[in-house]
C-alpha cells in the first residue's frame, strides 16, 4: 500500500519523507488555506520534496474553466496530478488532462457509480471519502470494497485512493480491502505507531536496564 500525506504543511511531509513514509501528497483548497500560504508557491515547494504525486486541486467549477486552471497547475512540476471534483463537468476536465497524458485525481467521490464514470473518463486516481460517509452513519469502507471489486472485475487501470482518513483503523481496513493508497494527515500515520502493550514494554525494560547499573554508551 502506498501512503500519500494529506497536507500542505511542509514540515511535516519532510519529516515523514525522510522515513520514507510518503509515496505522494495531497492539496486541497482547505489545506491551503490552513497552511497560509500561497497555493503555487506550496505546492512547487512540495512537488520538490517528494518524486510521488502532488495532487493540486482546481477551484472552477465549469470544464472550461477547470482545465485552464489545471493546465496552470500541471506546469508547476512534472509529478503534479491536477485534482477535479466528481461532477459532470469535472469528468469532461478530466478526459481532457488524460487525453494529454496528464494524471488526474478525480475527488469528492462518494458512490460506485461515480467511480465508474471516473475510470472510464480515464482518472489515475479516484478519491472515495470514507469519513465524510461515516458522519452521515454510512459506512465508508463499504464504498472502498465496491470499488475495489468493480475496478477488478473490470481491470481498470485506476487506483482506488482511500481519502478522508480519520483513524488508524481506516487505514488498517483499507489495506484488508486492497485500496492502493491511503491519504491521510500526518497525525494519523504517526498515530500508526503507537500501542499500550509497546509502551508498557518499553517502561518496564528501562527500569530493568536501570538496575543493572550498565551503560551501552
Amino acid at each position: 500500500m502506498k501512503f500519500f500525506v494529506d497536507t500542505a504543511d511542509t514540515a511535516a511531509i519532510k519529516e515523514l519523507a525522510d522515513l520514507g513514509m510518503v509515496d505522494g501528497v495531497t492539496t486541497n483548497p482547505s489545506l491551503i488555506l490552513k497552511s497560509g500560504r500561497d497555493i503555487l508557491e506550496v505546492t512547487r515547494e512540495i512537488c520538490d520534496m517528494v518524486e510521488g504525486p502532488v495532487s493540486a486541486e482546481v477551484v472552477a467549477t465549469e470544464a472550461r474553466e477547470m482545465i485552464a486552471e489545471g493546465m496552470k497547475l500541471s506546469k508547476i512540476a512534472p509529478n503534479i496530478a491536477i485534482k477535479v471534483p466528481l461532477t459532470w463537468d469535472g469528468l469532461t476536465a478530466c478526459k481532457a488532462f488524460a487525453s494529454e497524458g496528464l494524471k488526474v485525481n478525480v475527488t469528492l467521490c462518494f458512490s460506485p457509480a461515480q467511480a465508474i464514470l471516473a475510470a472510464k473518463a480515464g482518472a489515475a486516481f479516484i478519491s472515495p471519502f470514507i469519513g465524510r460517509l461515516d458522519d452521515i452513519h454510512l459506512d465508508g469502507l463499504d464504498l472502498i470494497a465496491d470499488i475495489r471489486t468493480i475496478y477488478d472485475n473490470y481491470d481498470f487501470g485506476t487506483e482506488v485512493l482511500a481519502a478522508s482518513i480519520r483513524s488508524v483503523n481506516h487505514v488498517i481496513e483499507c489495506a484488508r480491502i486492497g485500496a492502493d493508497i491511503v491519504t491521510a494527515p500526518p497525525q494519523v500515520i504517526k498515530a500508526m505507531a503507537n500501542h499500550p502493550l509497546t509502551d508498557k514494554g518499553l517502561d518496564q525494560f528501562l527500569k530493568d536496564w536501570a538496575k543493572t547499573g550498565q551503560k551501552i554508551v
